[in-house]
């Protein structure tokens, strides 16, 4: 049966992870599931990010893409021109 911890007990125990303590012993020293520990760990090893930051990232990502695609065909525009030039010699 799901029995909720508390915070300052889930915080007590990440710590203790992070000092090096075993994730198994503390799972069992506390009565909790291993798994749940390590959820505990997964979301703060992974940041949450707003649709503010999303969108903002995907517009930067986007824009960059372009910039990307420009820099290509100016590029291959110059190699078009080095080659036409070196005929016309």
């Amino acid at each position: 049966m799901f029995k909720p911890i508390s915070k300052e007990i889930r915080e007590e125990i990440i710590a203790k992870v992070k000092e090096g303590q075993k994730v198994l012993s503390l799972a069992s020293q506390y009565g909790i599931s291993d798994k749940t520990i390590y959820q505990w760990l997964a979301r703060l090893a992974t940041p949450q990010i707003t649709w503010v930051k999303y969108n903002r990232l995907r517009k930067e990502n986007e824009e960059l893409k372009r910039i990307i695609g420009m820099m290509a065909l100016d590029i291959e525009q110059g190699k078009k021109r080095k080659i036409r030039s070196s005929f016309g010699q």
